[in-house]
């Protein structure tokens, strides 16, 4: 990954990008797409009532190979990665010995390896964490720099994307497969999921490099489809009450002040059949118990009670002006059109329907303690 003063990196795409309008950002040492000419609003509806493609080529991917690979992957994490079927896939959370979180990540068991996608800004440091950990000696661990990565997301993603590859229908939320898709003038090898990042159904979509442009150019040319920026990928997971890596959770936040506890199966628990095992898993378990080592912060969903947005770092006060936490994520949320936001806040202040304050240009903007997510997810589960 670039560092601030290396030239930024370019996904497959980036040809793509520039022909279609796309204005450009620095992202984790990559040059992204934030936003197309129809703007922020319109590709987030678009994505909601149609289906929008994401280029998230800068994510990080790598096979986990060997007998033991299973086992030596749930070394490193709070979940059950052992018993996972072949053919699934499952949310992971790489923790570091205090249990702070290093990086949250996807992984798929495939009959050959443990196929594993990381975030763009952590990859290195995460990769080196998992070959220092259990590469060499318990399974390999083999990144892959040459695969790009594609999401195509929304209700009409299934239908634009089954006419290139008939069978993806068949698939249900978090199972995916080896498929062929035919753009008309070529046939591309692809490692798909049914999954994403958005709250909506859709596809993650797996290829080599060379030709994520073809499918890229193939998949706009469905009439449901349109290219979608990483500035409404952040509202619409917003929206969808799903963590960003280095806003909501980072190496200072345990699983459990997360509220993530429904990512930790009940085989690694106490009392599990592999219960503990992982790193922190001793401040992990106690927190989970609760009591005297419950956390002293938890992440809860806002809602403001006044058309006014509230960003990341704002803090967050008691009704008699005490401080209480602060704003990890924040926005209007186009669907719900709604200003809405993450925080975490002490423990008293958690319940919903909880009123506090959130302090935006040294004014009070009164908030509601709510459930997330804000917009009901609609993953296709058969």
């Amino acid at each position: 990954m670039s560092t601030s003063s290396d030239p930024l990196l370019k996904t497959p795409l980036n040809d793509l990008h520039v022909s279609l309008g796309a204005r450009m950002v620095p992202f984790a040492g990559y040059s992204m797409p934030v936003q197309y000419p129809a703007g922020l609003m319109a590709e987030h509806h678009h994505t909601r009532s149609a289906a929008g493609l994401f280029d998230v080529s800068h994510m990080g991917q790598l096979r986990l190979v060997g007998d033991d690979a299973a086992a030596a992957f749930e070394s490193l994490m709070p979940v059950d990665v052992i018993d996972l079927p072949v053919g699934k896939q499952r949310y992971g959370l790489l923790l570091n010995e205090d249990g702070g979180i290093i990086d949250d990540l996807m992984f798929f068991k495939r009959e050959e390896d443990i196929f594993v996608i990381v975030n763009g800004a952590c990859k290195v440091g995460d990769i080196a964490h998992i070959q220092d950990h259990i590469g060499g000696t318990r399974c390999e661990v083999i990144p892959m720099p040459e695969m790009a990565l594609l999401a195509l997301q929304g209700p009409q993603a299934v239908t634009a994307l089954a006419r290139l590859t008939p069978g993806v229908e068949k698939l249900v939320f978090m199972t995916g497969g080896h498929f062929t898709v035919n753009t008309g003038t070529q046939a591309i090898d692809v490692f798909l999921t049914r999954s994403g990042y958005t709250g909506e159904d859709g596809f993650e979509i797996s290829l080599h490099e060379t030709q994520a442009d073809a499918l890229a150019r193939a998949l706009l040319a469905q009439a449901e489809v349109k290219p979608i920026g990483l500035g409404a990928r952040n509202s619409l997971r917003l929206e969808a009450g799903l963590c960003l890596y280095g806003n909501d959770i980072d190496t200072s936040t345990t699983p459990v002040e997360a509220g993530l506890n429904w990512a930790m199966q009940k085989v690694r628990r106490a009392d599990g059949a592999r219960a503990g095992g992982f790193p922190g898993a001793d401040k992990i378990l106690a927190q989970l118990a609760g009591g005297d080592t419950a956390p002293t912060r938890k992440r809860v969903g806002l809602i403001a009670l006044e058309r006014v947005p509230v960003r990341e770092h704002t803090e967050l006060q008691s009704l008699d002006g005490q401080r209480i936490g602060e704003v990890t994520s924040g926005l209007l949320g186009p669907t719900i059109d709604k200003a809405v936001a993450m925080g975490y806040v002490t423990p008293a202040f958690t319940t919903l329907g909880t009123r506090i304050n959130a302090i935006v240009r040294g004014k009070p903007v009164p908030m509601e303690v709510c459930a997330m997510p804000f917009v009901p997810t609609r993953y296709y589960r058969g």
